[in-house]
This record gives structure tokens, C-alpha cells and sequence, in this order.
């Protein structure tokens, strides 16, 4: 009886998480008139593209959708490669700098981030980085940075010190070891922070809304915004073909790492 219930709950999971896509493709598909109905359906009465026309026309969403990929590759990037090391660091040298380090990494995601809206806004603006992908990018990395160190460090720990003390002696220093032997085994928690840094940034919002104001340097999560009017009335068709377009780049970034992401996974819940 095993067996049956646990593809059972592995069905439900799978709807549970693909109901918003499928509600999505069916709204994105319907017209106005049926879209206001009563007694709405999954699949739709007569199937129309002219919302994806109408949201293509009305919004710059490839353009957005760029600089949305651009923002969130060199966000994931950056915090990956100032994380790995003061992960690598924190994990290996157990002392008053090391707790201190976890301390702050703990204390910073207890306050909520709105409290640093206006004092970072007003940093950014002294390095006239306002209005920027720059400035948007290095918020991303503030964002999520601790949280990407705090994975990361679970990962060096699940890695056995055993392995560079062998490499140390069989004549490698410091460097080649953890080249050679650290890094190769760390791989599939690089990948998953990577996945995390990244996803966090392609959706940010709050950030991305303080930071730029320019429509041509806007990210795809404020475009996406423009659908809705001024009196709060959201354009339901369009709306939903954008959405639907927009989770396609993290879906296939998703489903290229999904392997390296599981291992990496598993690899971070053992304890080192």
C-alpha cells in the first residue's frame, strides 16, 4: 500500500504546484466576454491569441525580459562567488569571527526589508547609481547574500576536512587542494544557490520599484505591474499572458540545473 500512496501524494504535489500555470495558460487563452463569466471553465469556449498580441503591443516585455535576465545572471554570479569563499572560511575556521559572521547572517533576515528602503535608496543615490541595473544588481546581492552564505557554509560542512588533509599530504597546498578536491565536490551546492540567487532576483519587486523609475531600464516583475490601471483594475487577459511568458526563463533555467540541483540538495542535509 506504500507504493500507491506515495504517487498519490506525488500527483496532488504536482497539481498543487501546476495549478496556477494551467489556470494561467486558460485565462491567457479566454476572451474578455468569457473571462467575465459567472461560471468559469478550464478550458475555453473559443481560444484566442489576442491577448499575447495585445500584451506584446501594449508593454516592452522582451525588452524588460532582457534586462530582468541580465539582472538576475550578474546578481546570482556576484553572490555566489563573494559567498563561496567566507562560506569556505566560516566553515573551516570555527572561532569568535566565524559565530560572529552566523550571528549576522541570522540577525539579518529576522528585520523586515522594507526598514532599509530609505537608507538604501539614499546610499544608492550618493553613488548615483539610482535609475541603474548596477545600482538594482548590488541590492540583489545585499538581498541575498546571507542567506546564499548560510547554504553555502552547510555545503563546505558536509564536505570531509579528511580529503584536503590527504591532498596536503601528498604534496598540494592550500590552494590546489581546495581547487582540485573542495571545489569539484561543492559543485552541486553552487548550483543551487545559483538557482535560489537567481529566482530571487527574476521576481524581486519592492527593490526593483524604489531603484528605477525610467520605463526602458524597468525589470519584467515592474512591467508586468503596468498591466494593471490606475484605479487598481487589473487587465485579466493580458495580464496572464504576460505572467505566463514571464515564468517561461526561469522554468528552463530550472530545467536544465534540476539535476545538479537535487544532489546538491541532499549534499547540504548532511552534517560535516
Amino acid at each position: 500500500m506504500k507504493r500507491p500512496l506515495q504517487y498519490l501524494a506525488l500527483v496532488v504535489y504536482v497539481v498543487f504546484l501546476g495549478f496556477p500555470l494551467v489556470w494561467l495558460l486558460s485565462t491567457s487563452l479566454k476572451t474578455p466576454r468569457e473571462m467575465a463569466s459567472t461560471d468559469p471553465s478550464w478550458i475555453p469556449a473559443e481560444p484566442t491569441f489576442a491577448n499575447f498580441i495585445d500584451a506584446f503591443g501594449e508593454q516592452d516585455l522582451i525588452g524588460a525580459g532582457l534586462r530582468s535576465l541580465v539582472v538576475a545572471l550578474f546578481s546570482a554570479l556576484l553572490t555566489v562567488a563573494l559567498a563561496l569563499p567566507a562560506a569556505y572560511v566560516m566553515a573551516r575556521h570555527r572561532g569568535l569571527a566565524s559565530r560572529v559572521a552566523t550571528g549576522w547572517v541570522l540577525v539579518s533576515q529576522v528585520f523586515p526589508f522594507i526598514l532599509i528602503i530609505i537608507p538604501l535608496f539614499m546610499v544608492l543615490r550618493n553613488l548615483e547609481l539610482t535609475n541603474t541595473l548596477t545600482g538594482l544588481v548590488l541590492v540583489h546581492v545585499t538581498f541575498t547574500l546571507p542567506f546564499a552564505l548560510w547554504m553555502l557554509q552547510g555545503y563546505v560542512r558536509a564536505v570531509p576536512r579528511e580529503l584536503e588533509e590527504a591532498a596536503s599530504v601528498d604534496g598540494a597546498g592550500r590552494v590546489r587542494s581546495i581547487v582540485s578536491v573542495v571545489a569539484p565536490l561543492l559543485a552541486p551546492g553552487v548550483v543551487a544557490t545559483l538557482l535560489f540567487s537567481f529566482i530571487s532576483s527574476w521576481n524581486e519587486f519592492l527593490f526593483a520599484l524604489v531603484v528605477l523609475r525610467d520605463p526602458d531600464v524597468m525589470t519584467l516583475p515592474l512591467t508586468l505591474a503596468r498591466f494593471t490601471g490606475p484605479e487598481g483594475v487589473a487587465r485579466l487577459g493580458p495580464l496572464a499572458a504576460a505572467s505566463l511568458m514571464a515564468t517561461i526563463p526561469s522554468l528552463i533555467f530550472f530545467a536544465i540545473i534540476q539535476r545538479r540541483l537535487k544532489s546538491g540538495l541532499m549534499a547540504g542535509a548532511v552534517k560535516g
